[in-house]
Formats: C-alpha cells, structure tokens, sequence
C-alpha cells in the first residue's frame, strides 16, 4: 500500500463578558489608543458562514456553511459545522474600521433609526462587526442602501478596468468584501439569533443581494479583463496564489452564467433566485420542527438510565417552559430533538417506547404539514438539473465538481472501495450487538431495530471497554479542555491564544472572543466561540465561520495585512446549575474539529484574500485540517492535559485513557457504512435521478439504504427532510468531500506518528512545517502540491485504514 498515489488511493478510500461594566480610567485609555492604532492598518470584515459538518462515534446524526464533521457525519455534534459553502466567487470581505467607542464593544450602543442610514449599524465604520446592536429593523435599509452604492462601485469598475492587478482585482476584491461583511453579520444572527421579524426582513431582501451577485459574476468587462492577464506577458511571472486566483475567476465567471446568451442567462438568474429562497426556507424548517418537538415526561420510571446531566438539562428546559419547579431529581422533564437532548436519550433510556418515540420524530422532522421539506427538495433538484443543463453539463454533480479535486467517476470509486471495506465489519457489529442484547435477556434481542441500536452499542460498549461516557463527563469541562486545546496549539504551531472578551461586541453573553499572538506577542487573528445548545434560537450542529479574511488591498497603511477573523459555533450541554459545561467525548472530538478550520483560516499567510485561509481551496481538501485535530483527541498527553476533575483536580486515570483509545475503532465498519449512505444518496440524487419521474427521492433513499445500511432504512424514513449538508449548504454533489479529506488528513497526522507522538521536539517540528504548509498556504496552491510540501510524498490511505481498524479488511480486498 506504501507506493499508492493520490490518484490511485481515490480508488481505495480516498470575566467572560463580565457582568461587571469595563471602567474607564487612564491605563485603559491609553491600551485603547493602542488599539485603535494597531487597527488603523487592519480592516476587518466579515465573511461567510463555512457550512458547517461533524464527526463522532454516535450511530444516527445530522448537521456544519459550514462546510465538517468528523467526517462531520450527519449525527455528529459537529454536523453543521462544515455546513455552509462559500459561495460562489460573491462571497468574499469587506472594508470597514471602527471608532473607539465601536470597538469597545457592549458599551458602544447604536440605536439608530430605521430611517437614518447613517445611524445604521450595518452601515457604520468598525473593526469588529456591532452584533450587540443590530436588529431586524436595521436589515432592509441597511442592505439596500449597499447595495446602491456596490452598483455604483461595480459601474465604475467596469468602465475603468484594465487586466492589472490595482485596476482589476483590488477594486473587485473591495465590492465582495464590503458586500460579504454586512451580509456576513445578518446571515451569522439568523443562524445563532433567529426571530421571525429577522426571517421576514431577509428575506425581503434577499432577491436584491443575490440580483447583485449575478450581476457582478456576470460582469463581461471583468470576465474579459482576467481572461486578458491569463494571456498575458506577465502570465509567466505572476506568483501562484495570483495565477490560482485567476483561473479561479474565470471558471466562477462561467458557472456563473457569464457565457450564457440573453434568454438563457435570464433563465439561469431566475433559477438562482430560487435556489437561494428554496435553501434559506428549508433550513427554516428544519430549525422550526425541531424547536416544535417538546416531550413532557412527568413519571420517573419513563426517565430510568437517563443520566444526570440529561435529567439536569431536561428540567432545566422544563423550567424554561414554564415549570417552575421542575428538578432533575422528581422532574418534570421536557426532551427535544436538539442534539444534546435527543441523543442521550438514544443512547441511555430503558424506555424503549420513548426511544422509539423520540427517533420516530426525529427522522420525521421537516416532513409533514406546513414545515414539509419533501417539495423543497423537488423543486432544489429539478431547478439544480436545469441549472447543470444550462452551463452544458450532463447533471449537478458535474456541476460541483468542476471546482473540486476529484470527479464523479472517481468520487464513485472511492466510496466503493470504502462501503465494501466496512461492509463485513458493520455485519460483525450488528451481531455483536445482538449477542449482547440476548445475553441481557431482552425481549427485543431477536427484533432490534433503529433505536435500539445506539442504545445497546453504548452498553456493549462499556461492557467490552468498561467506559461509560456519561462517568467521563466530570473530566471534561468546557474551561479545562479549551485550555488543554490552546496548550497543544501553542506546542504545534507556537502560538498563544488569549482571552479577550470585552474587545469586540457578542450576540450572547455566553460567547467568548479571543485573540492569537505570534511568538513576540502581536496579535495575528481573532475569534469568537459560541458554546451552548440554544434551540428556541440558534440552529443545530457546529460550525466555523468566516468573519474576516487576511488581505493585504484591504490594508489601511498599505503595509501591514488586515487580519483574519473566525467564529467557532457549537451546541453542546450547556452549565446546569452551578456545574461548567460537562463534555462528552464526542463534545470534545467537534470543538478540536471546528478549531482545526479555525487556524487554517487564521494562521494563513497569504495576503492575496481571495486565496487566503480556507478560501480557493478545492472543497474536498477543505477538510484536512479539521478532521487532522481530531486525532489529537487520542493522544495521550493532550487527551490527559484536558481530563482534569472539574471539582477535585484529579486527572483522567491512564488506564481509562487507554481504554479509550482502544475503543476509537468501535463499530468502525458501522460508522463508515453511516457515511458512505449519506454520500451516495447525494451523488445518486444529483446524477441519475429524474425528478418528478417514476422514482420519488424516498425511494432513492430505500435503494441506496440497502447496500448500506446492514439494517434497512425504515420506510417512514424521511432524514432527506432534515439533510441541511445538501440542500441548506454547501455539499450537493460534494459529501463525499468527508471520506476523501480525511485519506489526507489521516495521512497528515501520520506524519506525527513518525516523528514519535512521545518526542516533543520533533512533533514542535513537524507542527511547525505544518503551520509552514497545510495551514500558511491556503489557497495559493493546489491541495495535492500542499500536501506533498509537508508529506514530502503524495497521499497514501493506508493511515486512514489503518485508524478505522479496517486495513486488514481493504487490503485484502
């Protein structure tokens, strides 16, 4: 397996905004004076959501613009992360800086009028953007009023532009970004504020902001102008990063419809239009059905198993409904369908009529009445085959994978090679299990079904490993293992990250706001982190987003780049009483997944933005760097340097670790199979599938489920309701992107395995040449040159096999 190439491995498998109000006196004056300067030469913008994915052991998940999950599974709590796509060549940064009042966050308060534009939020000058002020009110004029002004901008661009970098690309670069900034803060609140008033308000103006994005991606004069420099003399001096960018561009431009003649472009943009309501509305839905599940439970037998943070959580949400006196002890107790709730009910309730229940409504959601997706999807995919028609393409997934690494037949391959690897193991698991349940002497033995099967595993789990996650929960709090996570940046990649609440405004009091130093101290990014499941507000999943990218054209002295700006978005358990937030592992796994994009966008070195962090690089390589940090979960001193007792001190014991790391393979096969399913209904249902033909997409679904699924997809099955990944973000015709990043990111992390996980120095090295490549270059070169700059090699799957415990399978196939 050693001598495999790229090319042929795709083949295989391929404090805290305190409470206390900031006191103003000379010190803090002159560190503010300090401040505004330092950010006279950084403008900061903000940037789309990257959608969103996950990846995590449990059996049945979903949501992360995100883009990742672990292999950012459907269930995985970092499902949404990856879950949003950048998109297209119209989402990109924007030029504002702020006043010091602005930047002092919570106690700058703009309160402007709906019809005083120069009082709007949006439209104010800032270094981070005023989340603590913006309002639903503030959305239609502010929008409209920049939009007028980009279409002044974008005429006069074109009636100037000359194929040069000052006179084509820096102006350009200005109009996206100033476009993705402002429409970068109202996407982001929806997501983690939504309200029916901020709905309506986007909504309204949706049409136009898209309007403005065809037409610039449709613009002739700069279509022809970056075909100009392509052939240009200096084509052969231009730098990498320059000529990626440029080609970049103009395959955008044709996606785009720049090509198409009058009647079809006309056609295409009415398309696109819809495209974006039909997304928008079904993530609606899919936020709306899970916030409409509520489950009152009022008998303590009907809660057996369930353990204390779960009872704790669910009376905590009792009493948010109005039960006043609700206890996790005597209840009552409200279950929802947002992940924490749900998923420990799957996997610890002895009440198998409320598994059943809970599963029921939670592979149901979206799919009936007034909230049913089922047409949405109908409309997305018959709208995305003429889409694909129209630019002269056999179907969507050609589409997508125009920009993409890999192709169709390949993509194909590669999940094959995976699904018939892992198929004899999910069959061993699924004996396994129902061994063990005979054994326990349960009448379900003989007939386990959907939502038995998390609950057993989690028992045949802690019975073969003897590890019961909810017991490790205590070792996991959320301030020990974000220290434990900044420790081993610090060690990779010398960094240092440091709190810095207060500097910029948050959308809740419970997000936090960071800063990154270099080794000499000066500040070289920001990011937020917003932890907590809120599920009356915010969606579901985890994800990283763009807030502002690294540019040197967006510089304010000309000399120093602006900086890079991220947010982190989770949902996990959040603090129940006087307790922190106690993690599961899984919890764990997607806060150091979301990191993982997180430094690519903020340790990148590239000062061209349009190439900067996660930004050109084909999607299926964009999740390297996440699923990389996921593995250093298993690493021993960075696994025991976060496990600490959050009331005692006391560390993990080793032994538990090590059981731990014994039990990462378990039901490998299963989870594979998990992935493969979702990953081959996308490619089905964007290649061969006729919509509104003789086949629904629910009976796409059954087909693929039965060479995927060792238990077959339930016939009420309506998960495809509740698929955001494809039809709310960035994967259509790309999920497989999951299972083909993380052959290089198995690959990348084998490096440190070489090097000797127990050798400090040369995993400070390796980090290093890490940082250097994988994380400084982002898009500036092409993924597999990345990738053999720091491997020195191209990639080989054998890592990948070899940590799924499923090496000896493949080989021999």
């Amino acid at each position: 397996m050693k001598g495999v190439t790229f090319h042929s491995l795709v083949l295989i498998n391929t404090n805290r905004e305190g409470s206390e109000r900031m006191r103003v006196n000379i010190g803090r004056l002159v560190a503010l004076v300090i401040l505004v300067n330092m950010f006279m030469a950084t403008c900061i913008s903000v940037s789309r959501s990257f959608r969103p994915l996950l990846h995590s052991s449990y059996p049945f998940k979903t949501p992360k613009r995100l883009p990742k999950s672990h292999p950012c599974p459907l269930w995985s709590s970092s499902f949404l992360f990856c879950l949003h796509k950048l998109h297209k060549s119209t989402s990109i940064t924007s030029d504002f800086c702020c006043s010091s009042s602005q930047s002092m966050g919570s106690e700058a308060k703009l309160v402007p009028s709906e019809d005083k534009l120069e009082e709007n939020p949006l439209l104010q000058d800032f270094v981070f953007p005023p989340y603590h002020v913006v309002e639903a009110k503030h959305v239609r004029p502010g929008i409209r009023a920049l939009l007028a002004k980009l279409e002044k901008d974008l005429i006069e661009l074109e009636e100037t532009v000359e194929p040069t970098w000052p006179k084509l690309v820096e102006p350009l670069e200005k109009i996206i970004d100033r476009l993705q900034v402002v429409w970068g803060i109202v996407n982001h609140l929806k997501s983690v504020k939504d309200s029916p008033e901020l709905r309506s308000a986007i909504e309204e103006v949706q049409p136009e902001k898209v309007k403005f994005q065809l037409r610039l991606g449709q613009s002739k004069p700069i279509y022809n102008a970056f075909k100009a420099i392509r052939e240009s003399s200096q084509w052969e001096a231009m730098t990498d990063a320059r000529k990626r960018i440029v080609e970049a561009q103009i395959k955008e431009a044709v996606l785009n419809g720049v090509s198409l003649e009058d009647a079809d472009r006309d056609h295409f943009n009415k398309i696109e239009q819809e495209l974006e309501k039909l997304s928008q509305k079904f993530g609606e839905n899919v936020l709306d059905s899970t916030k409409k599940f509520e489950k009152l439970i009022t008998d303590k037998k009907d809660v057996e198993g369930l353990p204390a943070t779960a009872l704790g959580l669910a009376a905590q949400t009792a009493n948010s409904k109005g039960y006043e006196n609700a206890t996790a002890e005597n209840g009552p107790w409200v279950i929802t369908l947002d992940a924490p709730s749900f998923i420990s009910v799957m996997q610890h309730s002895w009440n198998r009529s409320l598994r059943e229940e809970i599963y029921h409504s939670y592979i149901t959601r979206a799919s009936s009445g007034d909230l049913d997706n089922t047409p949405i999807i109908n409309q997305i995919l018959t709208l995305r085959l003429e889409k694909a028609k129209i630019l002269g393409y056999n179907n969507y997934a050609e589409v997508s994978m125009a920009t993409k690494m890999a192709t169709v037949d390949k993509a194909v391959e590669l999940l094959e090679k995976i699904r018939s690897a892992s198929w004899d193991p999910a069959v061993q698991d699924m004996e396994d299990i129902k061994r063990f349940s005979k054994e326990k002497g349960v009448k379900e033995a003989n007939n386990l079904s959907h939502w038995d099967i998390a609950f057993w595993s989690e028992r045949l789990r802690e019975s073969k490993y003897d590890i019961k996650e909810e017991e490790l929960r205590p070792f996991f709090s959320l301030p020990k293992v974000m220290d434990g996570l900044f420790g081993l940046a610090k060690m990779l990649f010398g960094i240092d990250i440091e709190p810095a609440d207060g500097l910029a405004p948050v959308w809740n009091n419970d997000v936090r706001f960071y800063c990154l130093k270099d080794s000499l101290g000066s500040p070289i990014a920001y990011f937020y982190f917003d932890p907590y499941s809120r599920p009356s507000e915010k969606r579901g999943g985890a994800w990283m987003g763009e807030v502002v990218a690294r540019s040197r054209a967006l510089s304010r002295d000309g000399t120093s780049s602006r900086l890079p700006i991220a947010h982190m978005v989770c949902n996990q358990t959040p603090p129940v009483g006087d307790k922190p937030s106690l993690m599961t592992f899984r919890e764990v796994e997607t806060i150091f997944h979301e990191f993982g994009h997180a430094l690519q966008h903020m340790l990148t070195k590239q000062d061209e933005s349009l190439c900067s962090g996660i930004r050109g690089i084909e999607w299926d390589a964009v999740e390297l760097p996440s699923q990389f940090m996921e593995n250093w979960c298993y690493h021993k001193d960075t696994l025991l340097s976060i496990a600490k007792h959050y009331e005692t001190g006391e560390s993990l014991p080793e032994e538990v670790f090590k059981k731990l790391l014994a039990a990462r393979t378990f039901r490998a096969g299963s989870l594979s199979l998990r992935q493969i399913r979702f990953a081959s209904l996308d490619l089905e249902l964007h290649t061969t599938y006729i919509p509104n033909g003789s086949e629904s997409i629910y009976d796409v679904d059954q087909r693929v489920g039965k060479r995927t699924q060792v238990i077959p997809v339930l016939p009420e099955d309506r998960f495809l309701c509740s698929f955001s990944h494809i039809f709310a973000g960035g994967y259509a015709g790309g999920y497989y992107s999951y299972k083909w990043a993380e052959v290089l990111s198995a690959d990348a992390f084998s490096a440190f395995e070489d090097a000797g996980l127990d050798n400090d120095k040369a995993i400070k090295e390796t980090g290093l040449k890490f940082r250097e490549t994988i994380l400084a270059l982002g898009g500036g070169k092409s993924p597999l040159e990345v990738f053999v700059e720091f491997r020195g090699r191209e990639p080989s799957p054998e890592a990948l096999l070899r940590h799924n415990g499923l090496l000896p399978v493949a080989a021999s196939a």
